[in-house]
């Protein structure tokens, strides 16, 4: 009696999506080095050949798993800011958008440590100036960032004079506490610790790209 996995049979795109999940589910666990094409068909349940109907090569299946987890963090992003405590004025409620832009970023790294490492992990080799793209196109979370600032400026939250690069000011400072907080030493320390050092990381880049004194604690 075999015992071989049945070969199962897909139609139009459905294989190219089968793959695309498994490499989520492939790269949630083990990050971007996980994401291979045989794992993913083995996954998926057919042979190592049957992905280059859709995929070049690895590096064109982990570019779309990665475009995956993106969408995975905009959502994130987007969940935490829905959840913003209503009644605030409108410059109120932009800098409240970017607090939590910031912290549902680093929260995400943290409890998805395989898809942020993912996320980021590969990107147009020439892309145009001052955006992080993906497929010549912004990705989602950083798009969310440019029109968060965007938003700032609109309701008298942001100098306009401050506006230009401030999203590198705002990604430097968050991405490095979210890599530090996901894979270095802070990952050991108990998560009350690792929200409060967010929550001030957070609140100096608020603060840096505004040009105001910090508020008093």
């Amino acid at each position: 009696m075999s015992t071989d996995a049945p070969v199962r049979t897909y139609h139009h795109g459905d294989l190219r999506h089968a793959l695309i999940a498994e490499g989520l589910t492939l790269a949630r666990t083990g990050g971007p080095a996980a994401v291979t094409l045989r794992e993913a068909t083995r996954g998926a349940g057919v042979s190592p050949n049957a992905a280059y109907r859709h995929f070049a090569d690895r590096d064109d299946l982990l570019r779309a798993v990665a475009g995956e987890a993106q969408l995975a963090l905009a959502r994130a992003i987007g969940a935490r800011v829905a959840a913003a405590p209503p009644r605030l004025s409108p410059a109120e409620a932009a800098i409240e958008r970017l607090r939590r832009v910031g912290l549902a970023y680093i929260d995400f790294a943290r409890a998805e440590r395989g898809w942020f490492a993912l996320a980021f992990a590969t990107q147009d080799e020439q892309p145009s100036e001052g955006i992080v793209t993906l497929d010549d196109e912004v990705v989602a979370p950083f798009q969310l960032l440019l029109d968060t600032l965007d938003l700032m400026v609109e309701t008298g939250a942001l100098d306009a004079d401050r506006r230009p690069f401030a999203e590198w000011a705002c990604w430097a400072s968050v991405h490095g506490f979210a890599e530090i907080a996901a894979n270095g030493p802070l990952q050991w320390q108990p998560p009350a610790i690792i929200d409060g050092l967010a929550a001030s990381v957070v609140e100096s880049a608020i603060t840096g790209v505004r040009g105001t004194a910090a508020p008093p604690s």
